[in-house]
């Protein structure tokens, strides 16, 4: 019972909207009806500016790595750690507070891998970074950093995360489908600054 009951509070914290919280308390936005019409911390920052971004990115971390932590403090099985970290990341995905809307499960994912696998997780977070940094796609990073983390996971022996690694590995892709074909078609929304013979509008 105890386990079921981590569970059920888990899916309650990672429900929270951080972002649709922020956005509208500190910048009278709802993120749902403009930019991206994402409450996860990228349209936030794009809408509300750099660090409102940031506090809804810390926001979602926690409520992912909080959740997990106390779960292993408990001494609870890696199955039930595991399912724990998933319902927070489907709390976040699909929110009992938004209609069971929500983000794009990348920021409350690293956050659930936080207390369990560090240097795997930074390792990906790293290649997220550089990703990035050269496409200037942060959807792009997103989907290179779920990508990553299982092949870590697997090159550091960390067996017991995996299936979690791989199950958000699926979710995250599933969610950034538009992205993706976005991604494709050359009109994706890029962080770096449109050249004069490109400002058509077609990279924002």
């Amino acid at each position: 019972m105890q386990e079921f009951l981590w569970i059920a509070l888990a899916y309650g914290a990672g429900s929270v909207p951080w972002g649709l919280l922020i956005a509208r308390t500190f910048c009278g936005i709802d993120p749902r009806t403009s930019g991206s019409r994402n409450t996860g911390a990228t349209n936030v920052a794009r809408l509300c500016g750099f660090g409102w971004g940031v506090a809804t990115l810390a926001c979602d971390v926690l409520k992912g790595a909080v959740p997990v932590w106390l779960a292993l403090r408990a001494g609870l099985p890696p199955v039930f750690v595991s399912a724990v970290g998933m319902a927070c990341i489907a709390g976040h995905v699909f929110s009992c507070f938004m209609k069971f809307r929500g983000g794009k499960a990348v920021a409350t994912s690293i956050g659930v891998f936080l207390p369990l696998a560090f240097w795997p997780l930074l390792a990906a977070c790293v290649l997220c970074l550089l990703v990035i940094w050269r496409s200037g796609y942060v959807s792009l990073g997103s989907m290179t950093l779920v990508t990553a983390l299982p092949a870590a996971l697997a090159v550091g022996q960390e067996w017991a995360w995996l299936p979690l690694a791989l199950c958000v590995w699926v979710l995250v892709l599933w969610k950034h489908r538009e992205n993706i074909a976005r991604l494709r078609a050359g009109t994706e929304k890029t962080w770096k600054k449109a050249s004069p013979a490109s400002k058509d509008g077609s990279g924002s």
